[in-house]
């Protein structure tokens, strides 16, 4: 019995340190993986401290030898060759242990990332989606996703959705990004060469959020937080107790600011306070839409209804749509119920003994920490039942803003819990891709950081140089302009959107190897995520082709270039006007306004002359400036003979929204 238990002991002890020594590679080598064809591809993971492995490719029939540093990380480079494959790669120790990855292919490999409409997948609502996947039948071209993760320090490696690389077909394809699909397949088709797509993005997210700490803190505006975060402690109980206590003293200040509150007492939500001189509000609708303000912070709106005497002392049902992003809803100065959190629909019950014949008034209290903010919905949702009856809420209420968030700063968020902290996306899905040799990255963001658009100017190259210096190479980088969205304009207006598109192109035009794929005329009023992400990856692609990859081809839409004053009309020069400058079948230009030096925008009458367009208005006999396409969701229809949509711009640089 002695013997067998040392016999049984010694075995588990060999088992134990067997399974300490074996060799192992970060998440992203796996079967059907693709390398950059042509390169030096590094190729990583952990050992026993002091291994020595073999790495056999059998691309080239050679075995190189790596030996692991005193941590037990190693890592090594494979010269790759001309796209092809599959190949396998067989990494062996002198402990017999093996790894294996098979149907290796080596092309072209792209980073693709950014907020949901990278995210966003063929299976999620997608243009003829049900055909696309039925027809996605690639097996060269091969999809990884990085698992989302937040780390407040950079990380070494990543889960991946699958634990492996996916080969493209019908039944793969669904669930992966359905831009990077579609800019992956466009290139495919015309590059003849295996594709690899690494998609690593996360919806809502903010630019910050994806940019190296190092080069984040050059930014004045960033560099506290960086350093904020950096000095947190790593035990998770002292960070909630942190967050905790500062969640509590920053709704105690709040509460001390908003102006609906007067020492203690809700008055604005009260039944007699007169808000004739409030702004009136169309519910269903978002503030910043409508112009109120484009502040995020604390917003009140108030409805005036008279209740029928058959209601009285009969419990009610009050019913909204989703209210951005918390509130609190009263009647009659009584709260009657709260909500936290912008996608759920609001439906209280106001008692009996509240409810009264003639004059009531419902106010709502809303939070807005980010974005837009207001209450949502279709007109629909809004109405007061009971019994009796029931009656509609929608349409004109009073509204106004009671504290500007900029006063008592943002709301406060569990640092490591938070996917919009500076540098926590960088630190743990991108910093674990280093050194993976990739040609180039697309990226699709921008909406999130919308309310500090003039910032984007300076935030977005320096994400892509942190990228580019952690990666080792100056790679190409395509920016997706952000699609129009929101209400339609039917008048000129100031832009918030605009104003980040403006940073996107002029991030193209000013830091090398990076180019912009409009995507002014493909987007949707009612939805952040326009269906079509056909046309968004197409655009992309022939970005690529034509920059990265040398084809002669039209890949981009007018530009414009300078504009000259001609009496009373101004003329505008443009770039790739390819096929000459058109719009679609032939209808007016629209989108055009000019102004003169009051600075007051009037639409403008355009015509094209050869690959110029001249703009007047009879509204300005001394036009300085013209707007193109300047607004959330713009009515323009300028476009080349390629069919490219123009770029919005504008010729002026007067203080916008978001300065």
């Amino acid at each position: 019995m002695y013997k067998k238990s040392v016999i049984f002991t010694l075995l588990c002890t060999l088992y134990i340190i067997s399974v300490q020594a074996q060799i192992s590679l970060s998440s992203l080598f796996t079967d059907n993986m693709v390398l950059q064809q042509q390169t030096d591809a590094p190729i990583w993971g952990k050992a026993e401290p002091k291994q020595q492995l073999n790495i056999f490719s059998s691309w080239d029939n050679s075995t190189i030898t790596v030996r692991a540093n005193e941590h037990g990380i190693w890592k090594a480079s494979l010269a790759t060759p001309k796209a092809g494959g599959p190949y396998e790669i067989i990494i062996t120790s002198g402990k017999k242990e093996k790894i294996r990855l098979s149907n290796i292919l080596i092309g072209e490999v792209w980073l693709c990332s950014g907020q949901s409409n990278m995210e966003w997948r063929l299976n999620d609502g997608l243009m003829n989606q049900q055909q696309e996947i039925a027809a996605a039948n690639y097996p060269q071209i091969r999809m990884i996703t990085i698992q989302k993760g937040i780390a407040l320090l950079p990380v070494d490696d990543c889960k991946v959705v699958g634990d492996t690389w996916q080969i493209c077909s019908p039944e793969t394809v669904g669930g992966f990004s359905a831009v990077a699909y579609f800019f992956g397949r466009d290139l495919h088709q015309n590059l003849n060469v295996p594709i690899g797509l690494i998609n690593s993005s996360w919806g809502g997210t903010l630019a910050e959020a994806w940019t190296e700490g190092d080069c984040l803190s050059q930014m004045p505006y960033f560099s506290d937080y960086v350093k904020k975060i950096r000095q947190l402690p790593s035990d998770k109980e002292e960070l909630k107790r942190i967050y905790q206590q500062s969640l509590e003293n920053w709704f105690h200040d709040l509460n001390t600011k908003d102006q609906g509150i007067e020492n203690g007492k809700l008055i604005w939500a009260d039944k007699n306070f007169d808000d004739a001189d409030w702004f009136d509000f169309p519910v269903p609708e978002m503030v910043q839409t409508v112009r109120m303000t484009h502040k995020n912070g604390v917003f009140w709106f108030r409805k005036e209804i008279n209740i029928p005497a058959n209601w009285s002392g009969q419990e009610v049902t009050l019913n909204m749509g989703p209210i951005d992003d918390d509130d609190f809803t009263y009647f009659n100065g009584e709260l009657i119920g709260q909500t936290e959190g912008c996608f759920s629909p609001r439906n209280y019950k106001i008692p009996g003994n509240l409810v009264k014949p003639g004059k009531s008034v419902i106010a709502v209290r809303v939070i807005d920490t980010g974005g837009l903010g207001g209450l949502g919905g279709d007109a629909a949702s809004y109405w007061l039942s009971s019994s009796k009856g029931k009656i509609d809420i929608s349409g004109n209420w009073k509204a106004k803003l009671s504290l500007d968030l900029n006063t008592i700063g943002p709301l406060p968020r569990r640092l490591d819990e938070n996917a919009n902290e500076p540098t926590v996306l960088y630190n743990a899905m991108i910093n674990p891709l280093v050194p993976y040799a990739f040609k180039g990255a697309i990226w699709y963001q921008g909406e999130s950081n919308a309310n500090r658009a003039i910032q984007y100017r300076d935030l977005l190259p320096l994400m892509i140089n942190s990228w580019r210096k952690q990666f080792g190479h100056e790679f190409p980088f395509y920016i997706v302009q952000l699609a129009n969205f929101m209400k339609l304009q039917t008048e000129p207006v100031e832009s918030s959107w605009a104003e980040l598109r403006e940073a996107q192109s002029l991030t193209a035009k000013n830091l090398n190897n990076t180019g912009v794929a409009v995507a002014i005329d493909i987007g949707e009023a009612n939805d952040i995520h326009p269906r079509n992400k056909q046309d968004v990856g197409k655009r992309l692609a022939l970005a690529a082709r034509a920059q990265t990859y040398g084809e002669k081809i039209t890949y981009s839409g007018p530009v414009y270039k300078t504009y000259k004053i001609e009496g009373n009309a101004i003329r505008l020069s443009f770039e790739h006007t390819d096929g000459g400058l058109q719009t679609k079948n032939g209808e007016k230009l629209q989108g055009f306004t000019i102004a003169g030096v009051d600075h007051k925008f009037y639409w403008a009458d355009a015509g094209i002359d050869g690959d110029e367009i001249i703009v007047s208005s009879p509204e300005v006999e001394f036009p300085v400036a013209v707007r193109y396409a300047w607004a959330d969701n713009p009515i323009c229809n300028l476009y080349n003979g390629a069919g490219l949509p123009a770029s919005p711009f504008r010729t002026d640089s007067w203080r916008g929204l978001t300065e």
